[in-house]
């Protein structure tokens, strides 16, 4: 596996999980693009690494998935973090960035040694106003579609694809 200096600096926390098919589906995602860090906080009884079908989706990523750190809360789980990027579906949030801009700002602070935390909500509500406050840079992908969000497991495939090419673009130049 390619490994690149940004992959010990990221971290991927999934707050209220909701599904355990998204649980395994995201650790499957973060390994793809080479992250094996990730946090839950306050995962629904069913959404954590020990259910059957985050196992089953967890395709070659049970390692992310079983080590994965849970918390009881936001600040717990986010405590330590240099810089917190919080994801949004939400329209008129201001100073949103895009998944792109928001891949190449974490990159520049991981090159820094700054350690980041890229937080995603709940797939029924997303990140709470309180949560959302407590983010240093919000994150919206852009959709074509009037569709409110797209599925947590492809969010976070997302964003590891736009970190892992910003990381190979940086180390390029």
């Amino acid at each position: 596996m390619l490994s690149l200096p940004i992959h010990r600096s990221i971290t991927f926390v999934l707050v209220r999980a909701h599904y355990p098919e998204n649980v395994g589906a995201t650790a499957r995602a973060l390994k793809t693009m080479g992250f094996t860090r990730m946090s839950l906080v306050k995962p629904s009884r069913i959404a954590v690494p020990e259910h059957v079908m985050a196992r089953k989706m967890a395709v070659k990523s049970l390692d992310v998935l079983e080590g994965a750190n849970r918390f009881a809360s936001f600040e717990e789980a986010t405590a330590g973090f240099d810089r917190i990027f919080g994801t949004t579906a939400r329209r008129g949030v201001s100073g949103v960035l895009s998944p792109r801009t928001a891949a190449e700002m974490a990159v520049r602070l991981a090159s820094a040694e700054q350690q980041i935390a890229l937080v995603l909500g709940n797939e029924k509500t997303g990140l709470s106003s309180d949560d959302l406050e407590r983010c240093h840079e919000r994150i919206r992908i852009p959709m074509a579609a009037d569709q409110p969000s797209i599925n947590l497991a492809q969010a976070a495939q997302l964003l590891a694809y736009e970190l892992f090419v910003a990381a190979l673009s940086a180390r390029e130049r």
